[in-house]
């Protein structure tokens, strides 16, 4: 008889629903960025956003009189590593990519997401590629192509976006790598201390270059409108806060491959929050490809 939210029944409840609202808030995170890149340049809208992160967290921490024990030289790199890999460079890198290549070239990269979290886990996790797992992955990542539709497929151009494209990748297998890392830690730490740890650190070492940056550009924060403003805030409170901190605890929960086969669910619902937001039409191609990726997590839940 198997144990109600064991992993042979899939992932728990309370993960499963940590996980959807994370890929919900990402996906709206793709509409409030292109407001806030209207008014400030990339990085440092990476920077606001994880100082706002950050400065939540800190709240958190005063309110809770939480406390952090320090746990050695090696610990702390593990926590750059981490750092470097979930907040900061990730989202630096990702941000400046989509300047420098094609929405639909970055939709395409992005689907390998999962595919390098399934491969990295295996091989330094031990967690097996089952059967069900793969086809699960593989069905999900069709019902993700369905939704991204045959008309952007063919607008795939490598010519004159190599940087970007190069840049969107990195940072897409950088996830990958911080699911896997950050998944004992996780386990050590409790998802709170160590989502806040690292977004601490991001926050410090953006700082500079966000400063640079606006060195560089002649850039002011006066110039940044109150709709752009609202955009940082709410990357930074839900995307980066709230997102970061479910699915760190969703991968204390269960497998790294069964997490990740999440990110799947973020195009589906990009897409509808664009249709409810910018009146942009749901295709037939929207309702079938979701279909198809929620059976995809599903069987991967289960493998």
């Amino acid at each position: 008889m198997k144990k109600h939210g064991s992993l042979q029944s899939g992932i728990p409840l309370p993960a499963r629903i940590a996980l959807f609202t994370a890929c919900f808030f990402w996906a709206a995170s793709f509409i409030a960025t292109k407001k806030a890149l209207i008014a400030a340049p990339p990085l440092t809208v990476v920077t606001l956003r994880l100082l706002i992160s950050a400065l939540c967290f800190l709240v958190w921490f005063l309110f809770r009189r939480e406390r952090i024990k320090y746990s050695g030289p090696k610990w702390l790199g593990r926590l750059f590593l981490l750092s470097l890999f979930g907040t900061g460079l990730h989202y630096g890198i990702q941000t400046v990519g989509l300047e420098y290549t094609t929405a639909s070239n970055a939709s395409v990269y992005a689907v390998t997401g999962p595919i390098s979290i399934t491969i990295i886990a295996a091989l330094f996790l031990g967690e097996k590629i089952t059967l069900k797992k793969a086809s699960g992955i593989g069905i999900a990542l069709l019902g993700v192509l369905i939704v991204i539709g045959i008309d952007t497929l063919k607008t795939f151009d490598l010519k004159g976006h190599l940087l970007g494209d190069l840049l969107v990748f990195i940072s897409i297998f950088m996830w990958g790598i911080f699911s896997v890392l950050g998944k004992d830690l996780a386990r050590q730490m409790g998802a709170l201390r160590l989502t806040a740890i690292i977004t601490f650190i991001g926050a410090l070492y953006m700082i500079p270059l966000g400063l640079i940056e606006s060195h560089k550009t002649s850039f002011s924060l006066s110039q940044i409108s109150l709709e752009a403003w609202t955009a940082i805030a709410f990357l930074g409170i839900t995307c980066s806060f709230l997102a970061t901190l479910l699915y760190v605890y969703a991968l204390q929960k269960t497998e790294a491959q069964k997490v990740g086969v999440y990110l799947y669910t973020i195009p589906p619902m990009t897409y509808v929050i664009a249709a409810v937001i910018l009146n942009e039409r749901i295709g037939i191609n929207l309702l079938i490809g979701s279909l198809i990726v929620f059976a995809g997590v599903y069987l991967t839940e289960r493998g």
